[in-house]
């Protein structure tokens, strides 16, 4: 879905605000070891941009899900385009899929988008000159959601199960924990346990009507099968990693983008961490600018609970948890829906740490 060649009309309070807050300095944070982070995954040695004023065009993807919030907001409060300033055209397109927008990214109608680990992964594994992750986004909001009568893992033999996609993240995560339980699966709906991607809003509808016993999938829907479909939660994906920490979403720019175009790269990264903390400063507030521009892409509304409950299981933050990206790659590897792609040189964190550097907050860092 295009949303034409200009930004949408919006709200300004928390652009001009963190705007005032980051000059005052009031935004900084404790600041970490410098030389680990900056020594770790950022790719080329390339200037910042810093020097540079934004000009141009930046084509930008981002999903209209509550894990691409900051995006959302970014869009909606205008702060995207206060950050990239009068010089550049921003242009928007949201995508349903993460295969959408990487086709998008390899035939060169977008620069950059906001997308999950796993089709990131496939991409760069097509070309490892095609794109650099510059940023993370979001972390947690995935679970396996289950009829009343599976209690436990054992419970699962025989039943179907849905993903939103074959070889998207959470299909990826579903096959993997299956295999740690003991279970088969196969691409085709065989195994011991039946996984059938498909659209998400089918999945409400097949869970609802009993055509499918459970699903693991990215919030808010799996939130909508527990409130909307009576289902409970069998595994937090958050239980599964350290910390519950796992990327969920990220920032991804085409490479010659990247190399050509370094000042807009760091305008979009510097109004990213800007959207990130309007996500986290006032969540009632963030919630309703990220239901509203949900609706205005998809007419569509989540109720108030829904967003409510699915932002907790949510924490927005610009480190990539590049571990946890090496482990989907791996977890996709021996489930046959990958080959092995050695990811070094996926990262460029140049310009996100040296943003970070700037506001006094800890650097991250990449593989």
């Amino acid at each position: 879905m295009s949303i034409g060649f200009t930004v949408k009309p919006h709200r300004r309070g928390w652009s001009r605000w963190l705007s005032v807050f980051v000059a005052l300095g009031l935004l900084g944070a404790a600041c970490g070891d410098d030389d680990d982070a900056a020594s770790s995954g950022n790719g080329s040695e390339q200037a910042s941009g810093a020097d540079a004023e934004p000009s141009g065009t930046l084509r930008l993807g981002y999903f209209p899900n509550v894990t691409h919030a900051p995006a959302i907001i970014g869009v909606q409060e205008g702060i995207f385009e206060d950050a990239l300033g009068g010089g550049v055209d921003l242009q928007l397109q949201t995508f349903n899929a993460g295969g959408e927008a990487i086709e998008a990214l390899i035939g060169g109608s977008i620069d950059a988008t906001f997308i999950g680990p796993n089709p990131a992964i496939n991409g760069y594994s097509q070309s490892d000159e095609l794109l650099r992750i510059v940023a993370g986004t979001t972390s947690g909001g995935a679970s396996l959601v289950v009829r009343d009568g599976i209690d436990s893992p054992e419970d699962l033999e025989g039943t179907t199960l849905a993903t939103p996609a074959l070889g998207n993240t959470q299909d990826v995560a579903l096959r993997s924990w299956l295999s740690d339980e003991g279970y088969e699966t196969d691409q085709t709906g065989g195994g011991d346990v039946s996984v059938t991607p498909q659209e998400n809003p089918d999945t409400l509808t097949a869970f609802q009507d009993g055509s499918i016993d459970g699903a693991w999938l990215p919030e808010p829907w799996a939130t909508r099968l527990v409130q909307e479909g009576g289902g409970h939660v069998l595994v937090d994906e958050a239980d599964l990693w350290p910390e519950g920490q796992f990327v969920t979403t990220q920032l991804i720019v085409a490479k010659g983008y990247l190399d050509d175009h370094p000042e807009n790269v760091r305008a979009l990264i510097s109004g990213l961490l800007d959207a990130i903390d309007a996500a986290n400063s006032d969540a009632a507030e963030a919630q309703a600018v990220t239901n509203d521009g949900i609706e205005a892409d998809t007419t569509n509304r989540l109720p108030d609970e829904t967003i409510t409950t699915a932002w907790e299981n949510l924490t927005f933050t610009p480190d990539p948890i590049a571990s946890s990206l090496e482990e989907s790659k791996d977890d996709a590897v021996e489930a046959g829906l990958l080959d092995d792609v050695d990811l070094d040189g996926i990262y460029d964190l140049t310009i996100l740490n040296a943003l970070l550097q700037e506001r006094g907050e800890q650097e991250v860092a990449g593989l």
